[in-house]
């Protein structure tokens, strides 16, 4: 299948992105014009707008019904097995089915998109790999050298939706200086979840350096592939930031408090770090059978429910 990319412009401003509609609908290039020059915001790999590369390794991939792995390739609900699709070197699904998938342009203008995706009428064979039909609706407006974005996660059929939605941006560094090493990252955290084998085993470490990753801490120090949690909100919204000392340049996203979780990941090829806000724990899914709030939603029928995401580059 040929690949399908639509853009957005900000004719005032200059800036465009590009959305790989047939994979996922990943916004995947985001060249920002802060005082008219050229800023790169996202890391993607070179051909990455074939379709041909794993979606979950550059842009914005989106993750649902479920962000994170799931334990092997089965999932077990109300006493019915699902069969997954394996995605990691540990055997385990991850990341759900929407980021591989080809989505639906519902509406587009200039400097808007929305796309969409629905199981039972997009890929029907996904009726027996996941205990309910779902959909997902994803806005992104892009207006001067800011991206706001809206997800909505609906549950169109008649029986319950167990899911959660993640997020997984690749911000690139540096920001337009030359040292990625220098640029200082801030989270707005206070315990990450243990986890083993990339699983959640249920147990919430409080962080004893939570002043550190507050106040800023060097991407040259982070190696990370960790869930951090208890986020600090304010009228509902929190926010991080990367901040480059040599350009003055900053990204912040700010997201709303539907999202209570924050993965980071920072890729070995260190040209980025990934900032990921999520509904619940990733690999969560078993916890809540043990009196373990990871949380899970479930949607009953036509229960919905909205994240938002707004980044800004300064």
């Amino acid at each position: 299948m040929k690949a399908e990319v639509a853009v957005l412009r900000d004719a005032a401003s200059g800036a465009e992105a590009h959305v790989l509609v047939s994979q996922g609908f990943n916004l995947f290039r985001w060249t920002a014009m802060p005082e008219g020059k050229p800023l790169e915001v996202l890391y993607a790999p070179a051909e990455f707008e074939t379709g041909q590369l794993r979606p979950s390794k550059g842009g914005i991939p989106l993750l649902f019904p479920f962000p994170g792995r799931i334990a092997g390739t089965t999932f077990t609900w109300e006493g019915k097995q699902h069969e997954l699709e394996p995605g990691d070197a540990f055997g385990n699904a991850i990341h759900g089915f929407v980021m591989w998938r080809p989505w639906r342009v519902i509406e587009k203008t200039e400097n808007k998109i929305v796309g969409q995706f629905q199981a039972s009428c997009d890929d029907p064979s996904l009726k027996a790999r996941w205990p309910a039909d779902f959909r997902i609706t994803a806005t992104y407006s892009l207006s001067g050298n800011a991206l706001s974005a809206e997800y909505l996660m609906e549950n169109p059929g008649e029986t319950p939706l167990p899911c959660g939605f993640g997020s997984h941006p690749y911000f690139r560094v540096p920001l337009g200086g030359v040292d990625a090493a220098g640029c200082v990252v801030t989270l707005p955290v206070e315990a990450k979840w243990e986890l083993v084998e990339m699983l959640p085993t249920g147990k919430k470490l409080k962080l004893a350096e939570a002043v550190d990753y507050q106040s800023g801490k060097a991407f040259g120090g982070l190696h990370l592939d960790d869930v951090f949690s208890d986020l600090t909100f304010h009228d509902g919204w929190t926010t991080t930031t990367i901040s480059d000392p040599q350009s003055g340049r900053s990204i912040v996203q700010r997201f709303n408090d539907l999202f209570r979780e924050c993965v980071v990941f920072t890729p070995p090829h260190r040209e980025a770090i990934c900032i990921e806000p999520y509904t619940c724990v990733p690999g969560g899914f078993g916890l809540g059978a043990r009196g373990i709030d990871a949380g899970m939603r479930v949607l009953q029928p036509g229960e919905s429910f909205m994240g938002r995401v707004e980044i800004v580059v300064q």
